[in-house]
């Protein structure tokens, strides 16, 4: 049965061969799939619209947390889910992650992963949990409410750590959920961006005291 009221916001980029799976497993669990095409060079758009998302397309590239931005800001309904476009994220667990909202329970739920592979990113959720007591800070599965989403700047290079701290200095209730990740063939190279990350975390940080 569709959740009424939930939006799903899917950034891609050159996700021709994937995205389509990914919209028909996750349309069962939400009313609005929004996919933020970000200035792909493939079929990323239409592929979308034939598996009967609504896409919004970039102008220019402006990364991830661009397009974060510009679907939150486009979201229809009053709960989001964030989720990846190369079929990592199983939006079977979509429920989990939203029961906790619609209990009215908590107002930021992340899907969090059975492992972190990236010494950086733990280090970044270990700064991040002097001020949020999380698992995985930089989990790009999640839900919340519009609200909170609306009024996020999202700085940085990526969501680790800047995320939960972020929602967490607007009043979110903070709460995370087991997810399973699925397999996927794509390329996992050093995350430099972690590097210039560390100071957003920082500041952030700094600004709670």
């Amino acid at each position: 049965m569709t959740n009424e009221n939930v939006t799903a916001v899917i950034p891609a980029y050159n996700e021709e061969t994937r995205i389509a799976a990914v919209i028909e497993e996750t349309k069962p669990f939400a009313d609005e799939v929004l996919v933020i095409d970000d200035n792909s060079t493939d079929d990323t758009t239409k592929v979308s619209k034939d598996a009967g998302a609504t896409v919004i397309m970039n102008s220019f590239q402006s990364g991830y947390i661009g397009a974060l931005k510009t679907g939150f800001s486009r979201a229809i309904n009053d709960i989001i889910v964030t989720l990846d476009a190369d079929g990592e994220h199983d939006p079977k667990d979509i429920p989990n992650l939203l029961e906790p909202i619609k209990n009215d329970t908590t107002d930021l739920v992340l899907g969090k992963r059975e492992r972190i592979a990236r010494p950086s990113e733990k280090f970044l959720c270990t700064l991040a949990n002097l001020r949020v007591k999380v698992e995985d800070c930089g989990t790009g599965f999640r839900a919340i409410k519009k609200e909170i989403a609306q009024q996020m700047n999202l700085e940085g290079h990526c969501t680790c750590g800047t995320f939960v701290l972020e929602a967490k200095s607007l009043g979110a209730r903070i709460t995370e959920v087991p997810i399973n990740l699925r397999s996927v063939d794509k390329p996992r190279g050093i995350a430099w961006k972690h590097l210039p990350q560390t100071w957003y975390v920082l500041r952030l940080l700094f600004q709670q005291v």
